[in-house]
């Protein structure tokens, strides 16, 4: 599971653009119990998610054109202009060139081969989030691509990530791991096939979604449907994983809930 020890490919960010800000900053509040904290007047709208003081995720509004609502995930390069050489060479492309957000870090968005979003993010005064793995924060990150094992493939090219494959219900789950350490204390994510794991709207686009460790799932999807938010794959248990599902926000932001089974 993730921790907030960061190293070169870990998640070390989230955040949310959201055509509503103040309706999002609501929904989430309502749906995880996190309070919104403005980063200030000179920050075009952002601001922080926050459980018990510390920060869990971040909201701004939609800066790109024709963007949509979507959480963005941000992962750890050590040399970001290096980083960014290497999701060119591996055929990615680079969405924002990398930019020093006023001493907190370097930021670059970039997307992958197959069309899923990311972002990169070397530190500065800001290390990253300040609370994953808790009820209500980050838990996991899991990529949906129509060809998982060229996904594979690039990002170990990008970050050295390496991957583990795992068995389920017709089909193949890849495990990601970190490039050093020991590789299952290191996992942090898993690649699925897309279109596998949840059905209808939320597995049609290549994408990263982001995981909310949760102590009840039904009562966290009631909590979304109820306050304006869709079900996209309804609750259900998976062996040796957990309860899990999908939903969207009201601006239709995926994200996914998962309460570990206590065994991983």
């Amino acid at each position: 599971m993730l921790g907030t020890d960061f190293r070169i490919g870990s998640p070390v960010w989230l955040d949310l653009g959201s055509p509503d800000t103040d309706g999002a900053a609501a929904f989430y509040g309502a749906v995880f119990g996190w309070q919104f904290v403005s980063a200030g007047p000179d920050a075009g709208g952002y601001g922080f998610f926050h459980v018990d003081g510390k920060t869990v995720a971040a909201l701004g509004p939609l800066t790109e054109e024709g963007a949509r609502s979507a959480w963005m995930i941000h992962f750890k390069a050590e040399d970001i202009q290096a980083t960014v050489s290497a999701v060119r060479s591996g055929g990615g492309k680079i969405r924002m060139e990398p930019m020093d957000v006023m001493g907190e870090g370097w930021l670059a968005q970039a997307t992958d081969p197959q069309g899923a979003e990311f972002a990169l993010w070397q530190p500065g005064k800001t290390a990253g989030l300040g609370l994953v793995s808790e009820e209500n924060t980050l838990v996991w990150a899991e990529l949906h691509v129509p060809d998982p094992a060229a996904a594979v493939t690039f990002y170990n090219g990008v970050f050295g990530w390496r991957s583990q494959d795992m068995e389920a219900p017709g089909m193949t789950y890849r495990v990601l791991s970190l490039k050093d350490g020991d590789q299952q204390q290191t996992s942090f994510g898993g690649i699925a096939p897309m279109g596998d794991g949840a059905g209808g709207e939320g597995a049609e686009k290549p994408r990263w979604v982001p995981y909310f460790n949760v102590a009840d799932v039904d009562a966290t999807v009631s909590a979304a449907s109820g306050n304006g938010g869709s079900v996209l794959m309804p609750a259900a248990d998976v062996p040796d994983v957990g309860r899990i599902a999908w939903a969207a926000d009201p601006s239709g932001a995926v994200f996914a809930l998962l309460k570990p089974n206590p065994r991983m």
